[in-house]
């Protein structure tokens, strides 16, 4: 019984690391319908801007997570305003290609600067740290911190999107931009804000996963994939929903690893399969 308790705690921490690398993909495909197969790089980009603030700045770590997130926040705009809006229609190719290309662009560019070598940032022992419980069942410290930020994120978010003038005009934009901008109100900008914002979380995963492991220039691809498969787990558009199928991605791969090293990995694909064959709406489709 302990075992399948641990099972599942673990499962869960590591859900919960899947969920936050899935919430910006979640955002942006919701309000610009835009399928960002760079995602992952976006991640990886991140990570190793956090390294040259902390390693090459030799910035305090608190410092430097700030100034990461407004770094991502700019970053994100730019990218959406300048390039991605000039793509961003009903048709899907555009935005793959532009993505595909800014994915292959920011791998070879990282590996020129920082060099194939991965990368981590240094919390101390922090990283290391956990807390055990009866029966033998540990958490560590970074993994419920990790937890307990997407949890935090998944309501900012979905009350940002019911609750705030802003998220009306997400949804509003997301339903039909021509019929906005008759409202007054740039679908342009709304979809920067909404890149921004969506930066602002993928900042958050890159500093926790930095901190957790050592992350490498080329990691982008597998980064999306798990991203990508908590979305379509938990529902498109669902803030919920993909904080839940991060869960059943990390608890598929815990009962993999279980049995078998090799197994964690496969058995999260299958779960994925299984639910996109079974309910292919997601678990939790998109909530008001």
């Amino acid at each position: 019984m302990n075992t399948f308790i641990n099972i599942v705690v673990q499962g869960v921490l590591l859900g919960a690391l899947y969920g936050l690398f899935a919430m910006g993909q979640s955002l942006v495909f919701g309000v610009m319908r835009l399928t960002n197969t760079a995602h992952g790089d976006f991640i990886v980009l991140l990570v190793f801007v956090l390294f040259a603030l902390t390693n090459y700045a030799h910035l305090p770590l608190a410092v430097s997570l700030v100034l990461l997130l407004v770094i991502a926040f700019g970053a994100g705009y730019a990218v959406q305003y300048t390039i991605l809006n000039r793509v961003s229609s009903r048709d899907p190719l555009p935005s793959l290609i532009v993505t595909f290309g800014l994915s292959i662009v920011i791998q070879n560019v990282l590996q020129q600067v920082f060099s194939a070598d991965p990368r981590s940032i240094a919390t101390g022992s922090f990283e290391s740290q956990s807390l055990t419980l009866a029966g033998g069942i540990t958490l560590g410290y970074l993994p419920l911190v990790t937890l307990v930020v997407t949890t935090a994120l998944a309501f900012a978010m979905q009350w940002l999107f019911g609750r705030t003038p802003l998220g009306r005009a997400f949804r509003a934009t997301s339903d039909d931009r021509e019929i906005v901008q008759l409202m007054g109100v740039s679908y342009r900008r709304t979809y920067a804000l909404a890149m921004g914002i969506a930066f602002v979380l993928i900042g958050v995963a890159a500093a926790l996963y930095s901190m957790r492991t050592a992350v490498s220039p080329t990691d982008g691809p597998a980064l999306l994939l798990y991203a990508f498969e908590a979305v379509i787990i938990g529902g498109m558009g669902s803030f919920w929903g993909t904080f839940v199928g991060g869960m059943a991605l990390g608890i598929a791969q815990q009962v993999g690893f279980y049995f078998d090293p090799g197994w964690g990995i496969w058995l999260g694909h299958v779960v994925f399969l299984g639910v996109l064959v079974a309910r292919p709406q997601g678990l939790l489709p998109k909530t008001a």
